[in-house]
């Protein structure tokens, strides 16, 4: 059942390719934004896939994550997500991003229950 205070927990290894550098998304080679944000992302969608009906899913719609600090290649991250909001379709997810030095991000995600056929359908006619 779907219900405010679901946690989702990922981790991840800071690799080359998942640098700026690599990314395309800064010079140097420290964890990339959109890296660290595709971890957010799939450590919010994985923590109600679970609860939702036969055939739903879920889309990312807004992403509201400072990234505070830098983490070098080799380190672990661990994302922290928690449905914080209900409202109707849309889900709020509140998020931290740690390294071993701390927390590297901090900001909210919010996500919308879909269809995916429907929504497969509408994407396809566009």
């Amino acid at each position: 059942m779907l219900q405010i205070g679901i946690k989702g927990n990922q981790k991840a290894v800071v690799t080359e390719q998942l640098t700026a550098k690599e990314i395309g998304s800064g010079e140097l080679p420290v964890y990339a934004t959109p890296a660290m944000l595709a971890l957010v992302e799939e450590t919010a969608w994985k923590s109600v896939a679970g609860e939702l009906e036969e055939g739903q899913g879920t889309v990312g719609t807004k992403l509201d994550v400072s990234h505070i600090a830098p983490t070098c290649v080799g380190r672990t991250v661990r994302c922290e997500t928690e449905l914080v909001q209900i409202d109707r379709r849309r889900l709020v997810f509140s998020v931290n991003v740690f390294d071993e030095a701390g927390k590297i991000a901090e900001g909210t995600h919010e996500r919308f229950i879909i269809v995916n056929d429907k929504f497969l359908d509408k994407a396809k006619a566009r």
